[in-house]
């Protein structure tokens, strides 16, 4: 009689998979929890009206405050509830209506979270974030941080954090009852787009787009800081140079401009393997999950940011040379996602917990 034991790479891994739907549901659970006590307060729903900022980025308000509330308080105790059951034992299923709704309530909710609440808002604090770091110790830029850092962003970004947690547990269960790894979701039947040799062809086209939409936002701002008033008038840019704004708009072109470089590494050697004028670092390789979850973040904030400013009017009433780079935001979003899912499945290798190897070269 022979007994098998799992190597301890197999072991953690199978550890943090298990950990994703406890997890999800305990996040969900403890905000659903506060949204609970909103509603029975009237005190706290940080979207629509309620919002310091005016939130006309955002599609909450469209939802009466009344209203939000309660119905986030229900959705999220519902969704911590799925996730809970997800995290039990899963056997393999036939496709059927019990799980078909769970799969598609789940999903639903993890996409309501992670791109309808946070809005344009974790995307531009994110640009600006390299200049609020770097700045502070010297008083610059002059703003109050207490008004950036506020509650009304801090939760959309736990609504951004829910959704990753509840997409990652629902991707699990669902390959869980699929028959297939749960980590990296290989079975019997390879589909030919996800080997590496497929995904080096379309990842190429999906991170060169990924690239040029951002650096065409960068022309506009950067222009602007050269004293070129590409697609708004002399008497505006002259406003925004008396205020100081010309430099914040220079930093998201030049934070644009290193993203959309960054973006071209994902299919690039420099993007595997460290070049060799970084000291300490030179040809060693680069962790994927160095490249795979910022530019994932970026990804999800891009496309939650898009869904709300392409609803806004005003942005098609004031159409110009400035805007026109938001119009292809969308792109960029899914394009950005694609690239980084190609990267992640050309570099992936061998599983730690089914321990398939990577088919094709």
């Amino acid at each position: 009689m022979t007994t098998t034991t799992d190597s301890p790479p197999r072991r953690a891994a199978r550890t943090r998979l298990d950990l994703a739907a406890p997890l999800a549901a305990a996040w969900l659970g403890g905000w659903g929890v506060l949204a609970l006590v909103s509603t029975l307060t009237g005190a706290g729903y940080p979207f629509g009206a309620n919002d310091p900022h005016g939130g006309d980025v955002s599609l909450l308000r469209l939802l009466p405050v009344d209203v939000g509330a309660p119905l986030f308080a229900g959705v999220l105790l519902l969704a911590a509830v799925a996730a809970l059951a997800m995290s039990g034992p899963a056997t393999v299923r036939r496709p059927g209506l019990p799980r078909a709704l769970l799969l598609g309530y789940g999903w639903t909710v993890a996409f309501a979270l992670a791109v309808v609440v946070p809005d344009a808002r974790v995307l531009i604090v994110l640009g600006y974030l390299p200049i609020l770091l770097i700045g502070a110790p010297f008083g610059w830029p002059p703003v109050d941080y207490g008004q950036i850092f506020d509650w009304p962003l801090a939760a959309r970004c736990a609504a951004l954090v829910g959704g990753v947690l509840l997409a990652g547990a629902l991707l699990l269960w669902q390959r869980r009852t699929a028959g297939a790894c749960p980590a990296c979701g290989r079975d019997d039947h390879e589909r030919g787009w996800t080997t590496p040799a497929a995904a080096a062809r379309w990842g190429r086209w999906a991170a060169y787009t990924a690239a040029v939409i951002p650096f065409a936002y960068a022309v506009t701002r950067l222009a602007w800081a050269a004293g070129i008033p590409l697609g708004i008038s002399r008497d505006f840019l002259a406003e925004m140079r008396e205020t100081g704004l010309v430099w914040a708009g220079a930093g998201l072109g030049g934070f644009a401009t290193v993203g959309a470089i960054l973006t071209i590494g994902l299919v690039r050697p420099w993007g595997e393997r460290f070049p060799r004028w970084l000291p300490g670092l030179a040809g060693r390789r680069v962790p994927i999950k160095l490249a795979v979850v910022p530019a994932t973040l970026v990804a999800v904030s891009v496309t939650a940011a898009t869904v709300g400013l392409l609803t806004k009017p005003e942005l098609w009433h004031d159409f110009s040379l400035a805007t026109a780079p938001v119009l292809l935001w969308p792109f960029w979003g899914v394009a950005l996602g694609a690239a980084t899912l190609a990267y992640h499945l050309r570099r992936r290798g061998t599983c730690g917990r089914c321990g398939q190897p990577v088919p094709g070269p």
